[in-house]
């Protein structure tokens, strides 16, 4: 050992040991990064290199039977830029200038900025957008978004529900169709480099965005704003607690128009009640009260166990039926079976329902649909109550003759006037008329379905005869319509509350169709607790059916005196769906460019909905519809010279 190894033999020992040490180290920080780790260490590196981002779908829209729009997402457009990517600056500037008449220095300084994302425009139409969206060019950045809105805010709201800030249906058919118009959201993996900025990496994988299917209900927007319209009026005017009513095709089953009120708008829908939301003629179930006697009269008819033209003696308004007394609200004497329906002659009706019988009468009933569910499918419909026979009590079979002991839904006494007025057919309900996806293809189309006969044509006909009596001459004359053949029944009912029936709150009700011997339109009015007077369904009731009917037949041209009744021929192929701001078809855009004659507008003042819409559409200018009613006025005024596709905002009264 030399002099010198001596002197540094400790020195070089633990520099010998520190490297050692280093170097073990370093081969554990190793195998931990590699071995133990990689796998997290790798992922964590991927997330920060790569940036995932949700292209979100556009919900679909809820349509009305001739394509106006109902609840529809309104879309936006925002165009940015990565400066360092743009690869034809002028194009760009030269097509944002055309589109949006800013300056072209404006998008200069945009484009010169040192930011590595900068936004061009943000929240244009999609009209406006078009154009821009043709531009392909790597440096340029689309982003789409949208919102859900009710443009007739509470026409059809209780029906259509609304949608959460996340556009996922909470109520009525946003709720129950939500699969069909929520659609399924793309995405794409951006990379992102040193400094920060993401840009697309086409080897990456990704997935477009597929857009919700369009849903086309079998509700009429003009009817639905009649009806809603006339349900408040009369709320009001006869200090009723609400209003319910239906308006269907008899024979097809569709519901043209369905509300109750107080309603709410689906736009700012927690600045309403909650009890609002319900779609009331499906959910509720009430008492019928004499608009149930068309039961017992049927099993009689169908049975041949009455002549029509025997008299029963109504033992002047007071009967005893197993120690319970009936009273009338005339004193009757001798009634025919069609005077007993005419008068509404509780007396007489419970007269016929005994030799009917119980049997053939809960079987009638079961017929007509009660104590089952309609089929419609809507959420929460009930059911009702009609207990089988064995449950009876010795009092039932008078009780349930009058309307009592029994609930309905509204829908299903709508559904079973529907089956007198096409002849005996109980017809299931329809509200969703078809769903279309995006690409054009039909997902789901609904038919007339028969449920089941009820009976025969004959024995309807005789019914509606004494219908018809009850509104020309009977307990329902403030239904009748000048010109217009109407059948119809009246209801007062009762209500049951703390286990006896209230002699001071009632419901007034109202079934009818018209014309009696073609029918095309049935309709149901049920008032809540109107003021006294007003509890008659003759007095409270039958009035706003007429009103509703009245303003149906003056604005609507395709309700006819007589004629058969048919199937609309008016429902509109995927090529005849309007135009919207929103949905527009590649097949209305094309048109739509490409003709840039100019038209004089058409004077449509005075003119129904129905007919003012054709007409703006026939000279190829679009509709905006506000209100209801008819035409009172019109922007911009008639003999305006436009461009065709301009905006004909048309205001009905």
């Amino acid at each position: 050992m030399t002099k010198s190894f001596s002197k540094f033999h400790v020195r070089m020992l633990v520099l010998s040991s520190l490297i050692l040490l280093a170097w073990a180290g370093l081969t554990m920080r190793l195998f931990y990064v590699q071995v133990l780790s990689g796998s997290e260490l790798r992922e964590f590196a991927k997330q920060q290199g790569e940036n995932r981002v949700i292209l979100p779908a556009i919900r679909g829209t809820i349509r009305d039977r001739n394509g106006l729009p109902l609840g529809q997402d309104v879309v936006h457009y925002s165009f940015a830029i990565r400066p360092d990517d743009i690869e034809d600056r002028r194009a760009l500037i030269e097509a944002f200038t055309k589109t949006t008449s800013r300056s072209p220095g404006y998008y200069e300084r945009k484009l010169d900025s040192d930011g590595s994302f900068v936004y061009l425009e943000r929240n244009l139409t999609t009209e406006m957008s078009r154009p821009l969206l043709r531009i392909n060019d790597a440096g340029l950045v689309i982003g789409r978004h949208g919102y859900r809105s009710y443009p007739h805010h509470e026409i059809g709201s209780q029906i259509i529900g609304f949608t959460d800030v996340d556009n996922i249906g909470l109520e009525g058919l946003e709720k129950q169709l939500d699969a069909h118009l929520r659609g399924r959201d793309g995405w794409l993996i951006l990379q992102t480099d040193g400094k920060g900025r993401a840009q697309k990496n086409h080897s990456y994988p990704g997935e477009e965005p597929v857009d919700g299917s369009d849903v086309f209900l079998t509700i009429d927007l003009q009817y639905q704003a009649i009806l809603q319209d006339e349900l408040h009026q009369h709320m009001i005017s006869k200090g009723a607690k609400g209003a319910m009513g239906i308006l269907m095709e008899p024979y097809s089953g569709k519901i043209l128009a369905m509300a109750s009120v107080p309603d709410f708008d689906p736009n700012s829908p927690f600045d309403f009640p909650r009890q609002n939301y319900r779609n009331r003629p499906v959910t509720d179930q009430l008492e019928p009260g004499s608009t149930f006697k068309i039961v017992p009269a049927t099993a009689a008819l169908d049975r041949s166990s009455i002549p029509i033209d025997e008299e029963f003696n109504c033992e002047d308004g007071s009967y005893e039926f197993r120690g319970i007394v009936i009273r009338d609200w005339s004193d009757f004497g001798l009634l025919t079976f069609p005077q007993i329906i005419e008068h509404s002659s509780n007396v007489g009706i419970i007269k016929i329902a005994e030799r009917v019988g119980p049997r053939n009468l809960y079987l009638c009933a079961r017929k007509y649909g009660f104590g089952s569910m309609s089929g419609i499918r809507f959420p929460g419909e009930v059911r009702g109550t009609l207990r089988p026979i064995d449950e009876w009590s010795a009092i039932s079979l008078a009780e349930i003759s009058l309307g009592h002991e029994v609930s309905v839904s509204s829908l299903q006494l709508s559904c079973a006037y529907g089956a007198i007025a096409n002849g005996g057919f109980l017809m299931k309900p329809l509200l969703v008329d078809r769903i279309i996806h995006p690409s054009g293809r039909v997902i789901h189309e609904s038919s007339p379905q028969v449920i089941r006969r009820i009976a025969s044509r004959n024995v309807m006909n005789l019914l509606t005869e004494m219908l018809e009596r009850v509104v020309e001459s009977g307990t329902g004359t403030s239904a009748r319509i000048r010109g217009w053949t109407v059948a119809g029944k009246t209801g007062t009912a009762q209500k049951f509350i703390d286990g006896a029936y209230s002699s001071t709150r009632f419901n007034s009700l109202f079934a009818g169709f018209l014309p009696a011997k073609e029918p095309q339109l049935v309709g149901l009015i049920i008032l809540n607790e109107p003021r006294v007077g007003y509890h008659w369904g003759g007095a409270g009731a039958a009035p706003v059916f007429k009103e509703i009917m009245k303003r149906i037949i003056n604005t609507d041209d395709s309700i006819i005196v007589h004629g058969p009744a048919r199937e609309s021929s008016t429902m509109p192929s995927v090529a005849a769906i309007p135009s919207s701001p929103v949905m527009m078809s590649t097949a209305l855009l094309t048109r739509k460019q490409s003709d840039t004659k100019k038209v004089k507008m058409p004077e449509v003042r005075g003119k129904s909905l129905r007919r003012a819409v054709k007409l703006l559409r026939s000279v190829g200018l679009q509709p905006v519809v506000q209100g209801s009613g008819t035409v009172a006025w019109q922007s911009p005024s008639p003999g305006t010279v436009v461009r065709r596709a301009s905006r004909c905002t048309i205001g009905l009264e």
